[in-house]
């Protein structure tokens, strides 16, 4: 890894590492944050997955996060949203290519040369963090809008491998709303079917542990009603006998003013389940 960036916040270190990855077939690069206790012991991660057009700039830029991170001491990552270089596939649009990797494994062409983001946030990026940073095993994962829906999906299909999950405004039945189902359908085919694997309302049902999981979601995002829709996963979740917290939120968007108002009480969250 080559760090590229590093500048002190709160009393630790923001940086950015670039490295190649064998899992996607490119130069990726992710945001970490690492409070003033990292220079004595080693930290549990909390993992934190942006959302469409995002790179791994918009969170250790807007959020606020480090603040919360070096008062519980919780080193937080943040990688790229989808592959990156000239060879990487891409399409016109916001929500498919660049910058919109949705957090699956593609099967379809051109995408499945590069795009395995799942991949990539489960297994090559905590092993290059736990190998290379101060960093314990003990981790957490969140994240807004694709991110919030990458989150929910990887900790529901990875028992044991994380303490607490939360998420803003996530696409919580990607294969129900039009975001997700442009997606599904390039990335994975037209097999709905497949869809299921990364649609947190389908896994719910069979979840195999019971994590600390809270959502907030903005009851003004101008994007709840038709790509978001948290009761679909509230509903299924009451009904596998899953307890999740789902705050709505009065007046808010689907902005990082949000995540910055609230991601204080999302880093305690996770602190928690953490220690």
């Amino acid at each position: 890894m080559e760090r590229i960036e590093h500048r002190a916040c709160f009393g630790g270190w923001q940086d950015v590492y670039r490295h190649e990855s064998t899992t996607l077939g490119c130069t990726m690069q992710f945001a970490v944050y690492l409070p003033p206790q990292a220079a004595t012991r080693r930290l549990p991660v909390l993992y934190w997955l942006s959302g469409l057009t995002c790179t791994e700039q918009n969170f250790a830029t807007k959020a606020g996060a480090q603040r919360y991170a070096a008062e519980y001491g919780v080193i937080v990552v943040a990688p790229d949203t989808s592959p990156r270089g000239e060879d990487v596939a891409d399409a016109e649009g916001y929500d498919l290519g660049k910058g919109a990797g949705f957090y699956v494994n593609a099967t379809q062409a051109p995408w499945a040369a590069h795009y395995r983001m799942y991949d990539y946030i489960v297994d090559e990026l905590p092993a290059l963090v736990e190998a290379h940073l101060p960093a314990t095993a003990a981790r957490a994962i969140s994240g807004h809008s694709m991110g919030g829906h990458g989150a929910l999906v990887i900790a529901l299909r990875n028992p044991g491998r994380y303490r607490s999950v939360s998420a803003f405004s996530p696409i919580v039945a990607p294969s129900q709303v039009p975001w997700g189902e442009k997606a599904f359908s390039a990335y994975l085919g037209e097999d709905r079917r497949a869809w299921n694997a990364y649609d947190a309302t389908a896994l719910v049902a069979d979840a195999q542990e019971r994590l600390p999981l809270l959502i907030d979601q903005g009851d003004a995002d101008e994007f709840l009603d038709r790509q978001l829709q948290p009761q679909r996963f509230a509903e299924a979740a009451r009904a596998a006998g899953y307890p999740v917290t789902l705050r709505m939120q009065p007046g808010y968007d689907h902005s990082y003013y949000f995540i910055a108002s609230f991601i204080g009480e999302h880093i305690a969250h996770h602190a928690t389940a953490l220690r």
